[in-house]
């Protein structure tokens, strides 16, 4: 008899042990799928829901959006039909003979352009407000005459879907991939410029984001600078 109770007894503990490691390994395993999925969803995608899917650059029809729960509308504007050359651009190999330079100051709300040591441009911005801006060094990878922008959360009232948002700039470096949909571009949606507005992207004036856009058009080798901290609103 003590013999049989042994064996029960080492079976149990074996029973046990296993439903312990069992137990450890879910709880493992959730921790890890909580890690993961909480990285990815601050991994955000500035514009994310259509998230750069479209790169015709070509004018919708639709000319109705929805910003933060208000209906907007696109500017009136003379129509014309595009080219896919005078629309967008990919991968430019234009050399930067002006040694022409962009900088984004958050702190300021500020674009500066320049050529050298000359100043060419400065003008006010709206950067991150529901999503921050990233800092560091870019190239514009891509010129977009037109693009649809969609993002945000109905849930939390910053929800967003713009079609043909103008002068589209998107830039990206190693750490900041095309993905996440970071652009320089117009605003036809709000006039707070020189405020935090945006879901990381860089708000412009229409009429001065068209200057960017023309003066920097076709040549990747610019560099994007985007430095300081946002104000608090």
């Amino acid at each position: 008899m003590p013999k049989k109770t042994t064996r029960t007894n080492i079976k149990s503990k074996h029973h046990a042990l296993k439903i312990t490691i069992l137990i450890f390994g879910v709880f493992v395993f959730v921790v890890g799928l909580t890690v993961f999925l909480n990285f990815k969803s601050q991994q955000s995608c500035a514009n994310s829901i259509s998230c750069i899917e479209n790169l015709t650059g070509q004018k919708e029809d639709d000319n109705q959006g929805e910003y933060l729960g208000k209906i907007v509308n696109t500017p009136e504007e003379e129509d014309r039909v595009y080219a896919l050359e005078d629309t967008q651009f990919v991968l430019g190999d234009t050399t930067n003979t002006l040694n022409r330079r962009l900088y984004v100051d958050l702190s300021k709300q500020r674009l500066f352009a320049f050529e050298g040591d000359r100043l060419i441009y400065d003008f006010p911005v709206s950067t991150g407000k529901w999503w921050a801006t990233p800092t560091g060094e870019f190239r514009i990878w891509t010129w977009l005459r037109y693009t649809r922008m969609a993002g945000g959360s109905k849930a939390n009232g910053t929800y967003y879907n713009l079609p043909n948002v103008p002068y589209t700039m998107y830039f990206a470096n190693n750490a900041i991939t095309r993905t996440r949909g970071y652009g320089v571009h117009g605003a036809y949606w709000h006039n707070n410029f020189g405020q935090p507005m945006s879901h990381g992207c860089v708000n412009m004036k229409i009429e001065d984001v068209e200057k960017i856009y023309n003066w920097s058009f076709k040549n990747t080798t610019i560099p994007l600078v985007i430095y300081g901290t946002t104000p608090k609103v």
